[in-house]
């Protein structure tokens, strides 16, 4: 290196999480403030330029790891009804206005003594790991039992949800886990089975969330199909698109999301 432009100077973003997985940042508000503007999430989108379906993703997530609604649905009206933000939304936006800009200030301060800590900092930077897992739940463990080889956990989630999960002794020693701690809940959406009515049928498997079909996204081969829960909350399957024909899945219609106790991974805020 030359002796010009070696200074170094400290950046970064500011983020939200809940029980250790990502809420929002910079992107996600900007989406939350442009529905407050617009009055309508595929404008918003638009406007951020984020997919649709992105947007419509990151509110999913934010809604269950919020454990209420932040964006709703404005039904009738001239043209077919819209989006708006909840109170809780509108104050989230307002409120990270506040933390980016004692951020902005911190990073300003620290950057003018960024001499040797800098290539720390990326570092840090780098060691953050984010879940693949499509479905987040945060809740409170309100039940754990002991079994002979693994234990068996349930959390209470956003609207009053029960989620079970199957896991080692050792794992919840490690965890800490005990009735009243704060945990959070993933499940792959390819781990969840959907069905619609109520045939009588039995199930082994131990979960079972229903609610109604909020979107369809078909594919080449598989479809995502999101059913929002009852206070505020949602659930993502994929399914093959001859499976998603034929059941007829269409928004609107009734649904549940059934998956296994032994499917959900159980993590808890660093």
């Amino acid at each position: 290196m030359n002796g010009e432009n070696t200074g170094i100077g400290l950046d970064g973003e500011i983020w939200m999480t809940v029980g250790g997985e990502h809420l929002g940042g910079p992107n996600r508000i900007a989406l939350l403030a442009k529905i407050a503007e617009c009055g309508s999430i595929t404008q918003a989108a638009k406007a951020i330029r984020m997919s649709y379906k992105a947007a419509w993703d990151a509110i999913d997530a934010m809604n269950n790891l919020a454990g209420e609604p932040l964006v709703e649905r404005l039904a009738g009206g001239k043209g077919g009804g819209g989006t708006r933000l909840t109170a809780r939304g509108e104050q989230l936006v307002a409120n990270f206005a506040l933390i980016e800009r004692e951020h902005r200030n911190f990073v300003k301060r620290l950057s003018e003594h960024a001499d040797g800590i800098a290539d720390d900092y990326r570092l840090v930077r780098k060691m953050s790991m984010r879940t693949s897992a499509r479905n987040q739940f945060l809740g409170k463990v309100t039940q754990l039992k002991r079994g002979a080889v693994n234990d068996e956990v349930e959390l209470e989630v956003a609207g009053g949800h029960a989620i079970v999960a199957i896991v080692t002794h050792e794992s919840v020693d490690n965890l800490g886990l005990q009735v009243g701690a704060e945990a959070f809940a993933l499940v792959k959406s390819s781990s969840i089975i959907l069905v619609t009515g109520d045939d009588g049928a039995r199930y082994s498997a131990r979960n079972r969330l229903a609610g109604t079909i909020a979107r369809v996204e078909p594919g080449a081969v598989n479809t995502e199909v999101v059913i929002e829960l009852a206070g505020g909350g949602s659930v993502a399957a994929i399914v093959t698109r001859e499976s998603s024909e034929s059941m007829g899945l269409a928004v609107g219609g009734q649904a549940s999301a059934i998956f296994k106790a032994s499917s959900v991974i159980i993590g808890v805020p660093a």
